[in-house]
């Protein structure tokens, strides 16, 4: 993540970096937008989750959850912590790196060819196949099964929050709009494995 947030300032001009929207946003009522929509996405995300697998290895949240090595017993207080650190890294690092890479670097490079909707899906399928790294490919019980449905459900979510990116860094004017979208995701995903789970 640190390095696809310091590549474009690292390989880019000035230009180039406008170009992939590293800009003061035009209309900063939507980044309040971002904010909401990503966390809104995030929840329904685990109602759908929980809906269909409950609280099994099945639920894309739930496995996630469980890499987080939440201590069982854990005392309000130590848990509030303990989320407040898991936070603050994953609207961070994530929704910064990723989104240099994927709304900015690689939907630029494929604007100019195709235009700025086709390079929203392209940078979109890249985007949610790379996810399947968080969930799909699992490993329980000391092997690695492929849960082809509950990935599908997941990789096909991630492809929608990447477009629901894209708006937002659209509509804002800047790569702004899509980070906030995104770490306002990643935030409403960390409070439900915290708190709803």
């Amino acid at each position: 993540m640190f390095v696809s947030a310091i590549a474009p300032f690292i390989f880019l001009t000035k230009y180039g970096r406008k170009e992939i929207g590293l800009t003061r946003p035009e209309k900063y009522r939507w980044l309040l937008i971002a904010f909401i929509s990503g966390l809104t996405f995030s929840f329904l995300l685990h109602y759908l989750g929980q809906y269909f697998y409950g609280n099994t290895y099945e639920n894309w949240y739930n496995y996630i959850g469980r890499s987080y090595k939440i201590p069982e017993g854990i005392n309000f207080q130590d848990k509030k912590v303990l989320f407040i650190i898991m936070a603050v890294t994953g609207m961070t690092f994530s929704p910064v790196g990723e989104e240099l890479f994927f709304r900015g670097i690689v939907h630029a490079g494929f604007a100019k060819s195709i235009g700025e909707n086709k390079a929203s899906l392209v940078d979109s399928a890249a985007f949610a196949l790379t996810h399947i790294s968080h969930f799909g490919l699992v490993f329980i019980s000391n092997q690695w099964n492929f849960l082809t449905v509950p990935t599908l459900i997941w990789v096909s979510s991630m492809f929608i929050v990447s477009l629901l990116f894209f708006v937002c860094k659209r509509y804002s004017g800047s790569i702004l709009g899509a980070i906030i979208c995104h770490a306002a995701f990643n935030l409403g995903m960390i409070y439900c494995i915290f708190y709803l789970m």
